[in-house]
């Protein structure tokens, strides 16, 4: 910039000095009176222009010798800076090499420290959910909020960190040793809630009032179970309640109240029950028809099994309310009567006897024999029905052939449980009319004998 007002200057009074030696011509050229004197004034002038060139001149040498000088020192500037930029470029280079060789040597130094990183989380992982899972957390909630930090972390954990997944793991262990009661908020199934006397019993199972409870992890709560184990277990859960000093038994669930989750899935009686169908239900009716007839031969077999024992204390006075007795009649009508037709009047009065003590026997043996065949018929519409879904809907879906399938199981097994007691009973009426008949048999061949006797005599 100083340079550039410097020629402007010099410019300008190159300028100044035309102008003046130029005015000076001219009034020399008024002044000049003689060729002589104008030979002077040009002359003079020549001088005076030769002077301004030469002037002119040196200040323009002068102008080229200052640009050279610029021009040299802009190249020696344009050099440095390409020096510059080549020793930045090998600074850069190596500073990637440097940088490539300290990350390969971090990455050997913390190799160890990242594996066990991966092991504590995995670690944090698993243990967020074995206790947010845990019936201990029912006594002590939001212990695993402490570990998701850890387990989400993306950073090497520090000292208070590794000690809380420690905390949380020996707690868990120590508590899973242990037997609390403590006062628990418990969410009853018609959906009001009460706080309860609540025993612990490790990380299994949570008793209270001689019920089981399960803690729902998803919503925080404890719960009844809709369906409670057998009674036997229960009243021992009662007895292990009520216990303050000493020992008690107790029934648990290894599986952490998964079994007893189970349990509210898991069928009732009436309900399997209800499973065999319209088959079911016939083979229930015949089941209670043979129970009625057999519980009514039983009566009247055992009545007339009585009656029969006390006409045998009194032969000589029959009476015609027993079978017994009605045979004797049959022998005092007849007297006199030889030994062949007296045998035959006493079978045939046996004869008459013998439909209303057998009625009804034949009739359970038959249902007996029908109960079964009657489940087997069941299974097959079971397995009709179970073939028919399968032509449906493939066999993508069990749940889908289930009712079928228990329709036919259920069948069976009803059949069977219908039968076998229909049989037991059979045997004890027709082991009853037996003796009856065979009390009636031998009585009449007594008679016959005694008759025989008499006449013999």
């Amino acid at each position: 910039m100083k340079q550039v007002v410097k020629n402007l200057m010099v410019a300008v009074a190159g300028i100044s000095l035309a102008a003046s030696a130029a005015f000076s011509v001219n009034a020399q050229e008024t002044e000049a009176r003689t060729l002589d004197e104008l030979l002077q004034q040009v002359q003079q002038q020549r001088a005076a222009a030769q002077r301004i060139d030469q002037a002119r001149e040196r200040r323009f040498m002068d102008d080229r010798a200052d640009k050279q000088a610029l021009l040299r020192s802009a190249q020696q500037e344009l050099r440095d800076e390409q020096a510059r930029s080549t020793r930045l470029q090998e600074e850069y280079a190596q500073n990637e090499i440097n940088i490539a060789n300290k990350e390969t040597e971090l990455d050997n130094m913390v190799g160890t420290l990242g594996e066990i990183f991966g092991v504590i989380r995995g670690a944090a992982s698993d243990t967020i959910g074995r206790i947010s899972t845990s019936v201990v957390s029912a006594q002590y909630p939001d212990r695993e909020l402490i570990l998701a930090s850890l387990a989400e972390a993306r950073e090497l954990p520090n000292i208070a960190e590794l000690e809380e997944l420690w905390l949380a793991l020996l707690t868990e262990m120590t508590e899973s040793g242990k037997v609390a009661r403590y006062q628990g908020e418990v969410t009853l199934l018609d959906g009001g809630s009460e706080v309860r006397d609540v025993i612990r019993i490790g990380s299994f199972n949570l008793i209270s009032e001689g019920e089981y409870l399960l803690y729902n992890d998803s919503t925080k709560q404890i719960q009844p179970i809709a369906r409670q184990p057998s009674g036997h277990i229960l009243r021992a859960a009662g007895n292990f309640e009520d216990t303050t000093s000493g020992h008690a038994g107790v029934f648990i669930d290894p599986s952490r109240g998964q079994i007893l989750s189970l349990l509210t899935q898991k069928a009732t009686l009436i309900e399997r029950y209800h499973q065999g169908q319209t088959v079911g239900y016939a083979i229930t009716v015949v089941l209670i028809l043979g129970f009625i007839i057999a519980i009514y031969k039983l009566v009247t077999l055992t009545a007339v099994g009585g009656s029969i024992r006390r006409q045998l204390k009194n032969l000589d006075n029959p009476s015609d309310k027993n079978p017994l007795g009605r045979i004797l009649n049959v022998y005092h009508e007849n007297p006199q009567t030889d030994v062949e037709n007296l045998e035959l009047k006493l079978d045939e009065a046996i004869l008459r006897e013998t439909p209303s003590v057998e009625s009804g026997v034949s009739i359970i043996k038959i249902l007996a024999a029908i109960a079964p065949l009657m489940g087997l018929l069941g299974t097959v519409v079971g397995m009709i029905g179970t073939f028919q879904s399968i032509t449906l809907f493939g066999t993508g879906d069990p749940r889908i052939m289930a009712g079928d399938i228990s329709m036919a199981l259920v069948t069976t097994a009803m059949g069977l449980i219908a039968a076998l007691p229909l049989i037991v009973i059979h045997s004890i009426v027709a082991s009853k009319s037996k003796s009856i008949l065979h009390t009636l048999d031998e009585q009449a061949a007594g008679i016959v004998a005694s008759h025989a006797e008499k006449k013999g005599a």
